[in-house]
């Protein structure tokens, strides 16, 4: 992901009575250029109405504030950043829509989003084809960025236009097994996913790592997310004997699979990624949802003095929604979207060069700067140098974290 620094959502967030840029529509372009700059387009794609818009609103307007920041301060001197968001509804046809749309629009030099790995599998040749840059703050699948052959360390950077900020789930679905096996002392799982790009993959990367250590898997299966009646796979995990769920996919069908394991009178707790690492989780699960987990990308606000800014500048702009999981990793997106442009522009005698798109590609790749979520730069696949990664549980109505680090650390 997921979907995909970590930031807890607070109530001071929620507050604030103006919202700076208007909410589910198809296509939203703020409009703060300066008279006589050039404008910049970046591009933002998300789930911006239906189940998962609590973490694509999220996405968007962190997206938005380090645009209207970037203004605010004449960072690029001579050029307007505008952010055009457009809503892709978690479907893979949409995505390819938007990006196909994004493509078209001359001025847009980079694209932020999407959240879901699905949707950027078919965003990402169309990215390629026309050299525009495309940085993830929530995409998590390993053959994104390493080719379908990842696994067998066959790896190969298929679209050199894609990168993301968030590590991958090469990583977390191992860090989770080493913190159950080793830290929670669970030794017995059972493995659910949604069948979707995102939850399988992360599925098969804690299976691989927890079976390794010594752990067992008691039991497996597959659920549609659109349904809200697991009873069946509940009926399995019941008289399987597992100590632990693990799931692979997203908060809107992890939320209530919680609660029907926890009604049928097994009282084990379900661990995620960070596909349902958010506060919606925690409604949609129920009282039962104490004890349940997620690992997710980066470190808990609390212990990044580099993340205190943007939450009190978010809290400032006034946006109605939360900046939820992936706001940091947005605004970070977005920044570095930014530097890009700005090297391009620095290295023409301060104007945009004719070939801006593959200018400012080429800039990406060489970006390196200290963000909100910590060091942001990227590897020769695009990913994410930063690999760090939280472990967090569910305490009363808010999630808390329990360990930080990195996998094998």
């Amino acid at each position: 992901m997921r979907q995909r620094s970590l930031i807890a959502v607070t109530a001071a967030l929620a507050a604030g009575a103006l919202t700076l840029t208007a909410c589910g529509s198809r296509g939203d372009k703020t409009d703060t250029a300066d008279s006589g700059d050039t404008t910049v387009v970046i591009g933002v794609d998300a789930p911006l109405t239906g189940d998962l818009s609590a973490l694509g609103l999220g996405i968007k307007n962190s997206a938005d504030l380090a645009a209207k920041q970037a203004n605010e301060k004449k960072y690029v001197k001579g050029v307007t950043f505008k952010i055009q968001a457009l809503d892709d509804q978690a479907q893979a046809s949409s995505g390819q829509q938007n990006a196909t749309k994004l493509v078209a629009d001359k001025d847009v030099l980079g694209v932020v989003g999407p959240l879901n790995s699905s949707v950027s599998e078919s965003m990402q040749k169309v990215f390629d084809d026309a050299k525009l840059a495309q940085i993830s703050p929530a995409n998590t699948s390993p053959s994104l960025s390493q080719g379908p052959k990842w696994a067998t360390g066959e790896k190969t950077r298929t679209y050199k236009s894609y990168f993301r900020t968030a590590t991958t789930d090469a990583i977390q679905g191992p860090f989770a097994a080493q913190y159950l096996f080793n830290k929670a002392g669970k030794k017995k799982v059972f493995i659910i996913d949604d069948k979707k790009t995102y939850g399988s993959g992360l599925a098969g990367t804690f299976k691989g790592e927890f079976t390794k250590l010594g752990g067992q898997v008691v039991g497996e299966g597959h659920i549609d997310p659109e349904s809200k009646d697991f009873s069946a796979i509940v009926t399995q995990v019941k008289s399987a004997g597992a100590d632990v769920v693990y799931y692979g996919g997203e908060y809107p069908a992890a939320g209530p699979l919680s609660k029907q394991i926890k009604a049928s009178g097994t009282n084990i707790p379900l661990i995620g990624g960070d596909g349902i690492y958010d506060k919606k989780y925690i409604e949609l699960a129920g009282a039962g949802a104490a004890g349940d987990l997620a690992t997710s990308v980066g470190a808990p606000v609390e212990s990044l003095a580099s993340a205190k800014d943007f939450v009190a500048n978010y809290t400032k702009a006034g946006y109605k929604e939360p900046f939820s999981a992936y706001g940091g990793y947005s605004y970070d997106s977005a920044w570095a979207i930014i530097e890009a442009v700005k090297a391009a522009v620095d290295a023409n005698d301060g104007k945009l060069p004719a070939d801006a798109r593959a200018k400012v590609l080429a800039a990406v790749q060489g970006v390196s700067f200290d963000g909100v979520t910590g060091k942001v730069s990227f590897d020769e696949f695009g990913d994410a140098t930063n690999k760090q990664l939280t472990v967090y549980k569910v305490e009363g109505t808010e999630w808390k974290s329990v360990e930080s680090g990195t996998f094998g650390g």
